[in-house]
């Protein structure tokens, strides 16, 4: 089996780095422990002879005599320990707060939950068997607590409930972790209430922080010189469709295809080698540049594109919008024949009005992002085109549409084929801003028909 870092495509460098910052924590907290112990202090199982729970724990999953976990002799196919448990400078490499950085489907998340479950494996090393890694990974660990914004941002009162939380002493676990996906999208306030925790930060808490990059659009200056930050690339597509054939068992000639197509993104890639709708709202995309034939026909191909997305984006939320509604009516008392359910109900409208806002903002978010994916799809389409038109020594990303990019990079040549990719990438930035996105891809639209 596999360690937790084995779903990191691509990521050496990165992966060698939170190893590393693993081991330091573990060397930490062995140190404190042996502290504790010699100094004659209750350590919840210690002893002055260096033998405490972590020890114990640990031999569950190793056998008596293995006090180096796994990766040694009679563990086939687990990791070594990167660095001694307990070294000459406990913790180092390790800090209280990181940021990981990278493109759209680089795995940003998945390293942080990964380096959470390194974090808490009994070993320090993320092995990958213990109760710490497996709960963590499973989302169901004590003393991590994942933030994954559903609507258009992070507000206040939900960083700051997260924030005293976090300050509390781990109650099972080593570490109390915070991982925050997509903290680009924190509010100005909910910034600042971060920023207070990441300032003092509790002894044994930890920020795991997701964005783009570090550029302030992104995240705050202030944060980011309070935090590590730990940058990822994009996976080639060879790592990426060696893990789709290896862990999902797709055909290798379909993966190949499904990594290209998605330009690095695994989640994307997996989704389209397994799901024929994704690869059919993928071919109406690419059909667009040959449909664009006039004015009328570029409004009717931006209707066209913006119906499919929030077709695709209200599919994607319906089942959790009716089973949220569901609940909250029934924990208000719908369908109760007790004295004062009516009134209850009567006085629940505030409560499902909110609901609804909330549930509004999710599905907004989920057609920007369900647009996105299909302005990245025809991006590439015309990064095909110009690369044609240059005749440059490289692979096409939709290798099905190879044919029609080429007839494009001839018609066009690289100044046409590049305007159009300029206009593509300008409507993706207009509807981050808020940009309405009907008059965005409309713009777009009407862009890529004059060239």
């Amino acid at each position: 089996m596999t360690d937790v870092f084995g779903d990191l495509v691509g990521q050496d460098e990165a992966v060698a780095t939170l190893r590393h910052a693993a081991a330091s924590a573990a060397a930490l907290l062995r140190a404190a422990t042996l502290g504790a112990a010699g100094a004659g202090a209750p350590t919840g199982g210690g002893d002055p002879d260096g033998y405490d729970d972590l020890d114990a724990l640990a031999e569950q999953f190793d056998g008596p005599g293995d006090p180096d976990g796994p990766g040694v002799t009679g563990d086939p196919g687990a990791t070594a320990p990167t660095a001694d448990p307990v070294s000459a400078d406990p913790g180092a490499g390790m800090t209280h707060a990181w940021i990981f950085t990278g493109p759209p489907g680089s795995g940003r998340s998945v390293a942080a939950r990964a380096f959470a479950a390194a974090l808490q494996c009994v070993h320090g090393t993320g092995c990958g068997r213990c109760p710490g890694c497996h709960t963590t990974l499973a989302g169901t660990h004590a003393d991590v607590r994942l933030v994954v914004p559903e609507g258009l941002s992070i507000g206040v009162g939900e960083m700051r409930a997260l924030v005293l939380r976090a300050a509390s002493t781990p109650s099972g676990g080593r570490w109390q972790i915070v991982i925050i996906e997509d903290a680009d999208r924190l509010t100005e306030a909910a910034g600042n209430a971060l920023l207070k925790a990441v300032e003092e930060p509790p002894p044994r808490t930890v920020f795991l922080l997701c964005a783009p990059s570090t550029h302030p659009d992104d995240v705050s200056v202030t944060i980011r010189s309070r935090c590590r930050v730990v940058p990822l690339r994009q996976p080639p597509a060879g790592a990426v469709a060696e893990v789709l054939v290896r862990r999902d068992g797709i055909a290798p000639d379909v993966a190949e295809w499904a990594a290209a197509a998605a330009q690095g993104h695994v989640g994307r890639a997996r989704r389209l080698a397994r799901d024929p709708e994704a690869r059919q709202r993928r071919d109406a995309v690419l059909a667009v540049p040959r449909r664009l034939t006039g004015v009328g026909a570029a409004f009717d191909a931006a209707s066209a594109l913006i119906e499919a997305a929030e077709a695709e984006a209200a599919a994607s939320v319906a089942e959790a919008d009716e089973a949220e509604r569901a609940a909250l009516q029934t924990a208000l008392g719908a369908g109760g024949t007790g004295r004062g359910a009516a009134g209850a109900m009567r006085g629940a409208a505030g409560q499902l009005k909110d609901l609804e806002k909330r549930q509004k903002s999710r599905a907004t978010r989920a057609q920007r992002d369900a647009l996105d994916r299909a302005l990245v799809d025809l991006a590439g389409f015309y990064r095909d085109a110009l690369t044609m038109a240059l005749r440059a020594p490289v692979a096409p990303v939709h290798t099905d549409t190879a044919t029609l990019a080429a007839a494009g990079a001839q018609k066009w040549d690289a100044e046409g084929s590049l305007r159009r990719l300029e206009a593509v990438l300008e409507c993706r930035a207009a509807i981050e801003t808020n940009v309405k996105p009907r008059i965005a891809v409309e713009a777009m639209m009407l862009s890529l028909w004059r060239g």
